[in-house]
């Protein structure tokens, strides 16, 4: 927490449980997330909860297209529309039908 990354944009956490807290200090919000944002990161996307091995990468290919489309278009870098792009582009390619524990633990925080 002593160090400041002020021009940071964007940190992925692309291991599971990156935004969960301990139970054991359950007064605090304490997460590799939330710390990530203390120190000057302005988005952050993890996982509440552990996420499949065969949805995660389908999730994160999607996510940094969309990423990388909004950079090559020069516009303002919006990792939580590019993230809420990326679940919605999986929910419809299984036609609903999937299981809300398969999407719901992609989080972002921040701008």
């Amino acid at each position: 927490m002593s160090h400041s990354f002020p021009n940071a944009d964007l940190a992925v956490l692309s291991a599971c449980q990156m935004a969960t807290g301990n139970e054991k200090l359950s007064e605090e919000a304490v997460h590799l997330a939330a710390g990530m944002l203390n120190v000057g990161y302005k988005s952050i996307v993890g996982t509440m909860w552990s996420i499949s091995d065969i949805i995660a990468p389908d999730v994160m290919k999607t996510f940094y297209k969309v990423v990388a489309e909004q950079v090559k278009a020069g516009g303002e870098l919006q990792p939580a529309y590019a993230l809420h792009k990326a679940v919605k582009v999986l929910y419809n390619k299984k036609g609903g039908m999937i299981d809300f524990v398969q999407w719901i633990p992609f989080v972002h925080f921040g701008l």
